[in-house]
């Protein structure tokens, strides 16, 4: 079994574990569950997280790559790509470049290197069905990217556990505390982690979900939709002015 001590995380939001707790009280996130993970048993374990909600992939890979090789890691996570697919300029292939980039070049650094592949958010949001085929093809590119280079890939963009409401947070973009534990399991059973499974797979069990009237749709759009495209209209970015919440390797307590 191999045992890790330095795992770096480097993303965007997601990764960074907003929607699983609050800028208040802190945010925990999948990779925070996958390095407690990780660090059971292990007191020597450190961790690092040095995802910025807001980041393009060009941005993770410009601002996190070099910080990243500097703490030498020998496990780290990429996930970024989900705001390059809401911007109206889209290139799959740049997207794919700037991920491939980072598993090369951390790879190389001997680094074992995890990902994920996309779920389809049109099922959560039916406004943002002109992004699917995006969702598709990036996903199918991250496919072929981490084949290259050895890159374990968390297949949740092919489970249907996805879809379920009680996985995202209120705003729909960000996953809840469920969907990060989700997450972390997957990516720890991507890694053949010891006590890992497939059972992140299967649906959770059937709870009554009350169904979206059209006040509730106009609430979450006046209160998370709107402020989102007000953001993209003034080049402005939920990122702005943000660092890494871990930008040094640390016990994890």
């Amino acid at each position: 079994m191999t045992l890790y001590q330095r795992y770096v995380a480097l993303g965007d939001s997601q990764t960074e574990g907003v929607g699983d707790g609050d800028d208040i009280t802190g945010l925990r996130g999948w990779a925070d569950r996958l390095a407690e993970r990780l660090g059971d048993g292990n007191p020597s374990f450190q961790y690092a997280n040095l995802a910025v909600r807001g980041r393009l992939s060009g941005e993770v890979r410009a601002e996190q790559l070099e910080r990243a090789l500097a703490l030498r890691p020998d496990i780290a996570t990429v996930v970024a790509g989900v705001n390059d697919l809401l911007r109206p300029r889209f290139d799959a292939g740049e997207v794919a470049g700037h991920l491939e980039s980072m598993f090369a070049t951390l790879t190389a650094s001997g680094a074992r290197v995890a990902t994920v592949t996309f779920p389809d958010i049109t099922r959560i949001i039916p406004l943002a069905r002109p992004v699917r085929a995006r969702i598709t093809g990036l996903n199918d590119r991250i496919r072929v990217a981490a084949a290259r280079h050895g890159v374990a890939v968390a297949e949740i963009a092919l489970h249907s556990a996805v879809a379920d409401r009680r996985f995202w947070a209120e705003d729909r973009l960000h996953c809840s505390p469920l969907g990060h534990a989700l997450i972390a399991d997957a990516v720890a059973h991507a890694l053949s982690l010891p006590g890992s499974d497939d059972s992140w797979t299967q649906p959770p069990a059937a709870l009554p979900v009350p169904p979206r009237t059209l006040a509730s749709e106009l609430g979450w759009a006046a209160t998370f939709l709107g402020p989102w495209l007000g953001r993209r209209l003034r080049g402005q970015s939920s990122g702005d002015e943000r660092t890494a919440k871990r930008p040094e390797l640390s016990p994890i307590s």
